[in-house]
């Protein structure tokens, strides 16, 4: 018994490490990408290693976000993931990452190449994403007894579907900004561009910071606040 709970507390300290990794990685970006547009998507450039198709690089490097936890649902049995809200999230964050993975990435028209280095880390994080809210999700996340009557929960799934919806909406404005035969950049509107610069990125952050109101929990929350800290830089490029 006692070295089951030590393996308990070991598994604890391994998710909160991932988290406040994540933290500290999001706090250095704000930092690092004052001075350096991150190298994929329009700013893709030389300097960083080979070139990979962006579809490609796409589907790969979003791929175990979504991967990494239905492996841990289909291969193991945890107790958590017979209680509804752990449900519920789970699937939040699987849908999300269906659509980047294989609706989003099949969509994109004429995406500049993806550098290596940019395509290699973005792995490395959706592995390690995907582990850390895929795995404390089926593992430990405790919602209570009265989460059905919890406010919280219901604001948190609220923001994050209206922030998916602004996201997958801007980016449809974004792919059919130019008609065909058309060059040169156009400022987007419509939807939430008519009132931010970079919506596709507002609403980005509006669902991860509803779904870390939602979870209640420390991985979540570190997701949320890295994702705003590392796409409000690019957002502040893009005006």
């Amino acid at each position: 018994m006692e070295l089951i709970q030590d393996i308990y507390n070991l598994d604890i300290k391994v998710f909160n490490y991932i988290a406040y990794f994540m933290l500290c990685w999001g706090f250095c970006n704000v930092f690092i990408l004052r001075f350096l547009d991150a190298p994929y998507g329009r700013y893709s450039r030389q300097g960083f290693g080979l070139f990979v198709n962006a579809k490609v690089a796409w589907v790969i490097q979003e791929l175990p976000a979504f991967a990494v936890p239905v492996m841990l649902i289909l291969f193991f049995d945890f107790p958590q993931m017979s209680k509804t809200p752990n449900r519920i999230m789970l699937a939040c964050f699987l849908i999300h990452y269906f659509q980047r993975t294989f609706i989003f990435s099949f969509l994109i028209r004429g995406g500049k190449p993806t550098p290596l280095l940019p395509f290699v880390l973005a792995i490395m994080f959706c592995c390690g994403n995907g582990y850390l809210q895929g795995g404390y999700l089926i593992k430990y996340a405790d919602f209570g007894p009265d989460w059905s009557s919890n406010p919280r929960f219901y604001i948190g799934l609220i923001l994050f579907f209206c922030g998916m919806f602004i996201n997958i909406q801007s980016d449809h404005i974004l792919r059919n900004l130019r008609k065909p035969g058309e060059t040169g950049y156009k400022i987007p509107t419509g939807g939430m561009f008519d009132y931010v610069s970079g919506a596709n990125f507002f609403g980005e952050s509006v669902e991860w910071w509803g779904f870390g109101i939602a979870c209640g929990t420390l991985p979540a929350l570190a997701f949320a606040i890295f994702t705003t800290l590392t796409i409000g830089p690019r957002a502040c490029s893009h005006h």
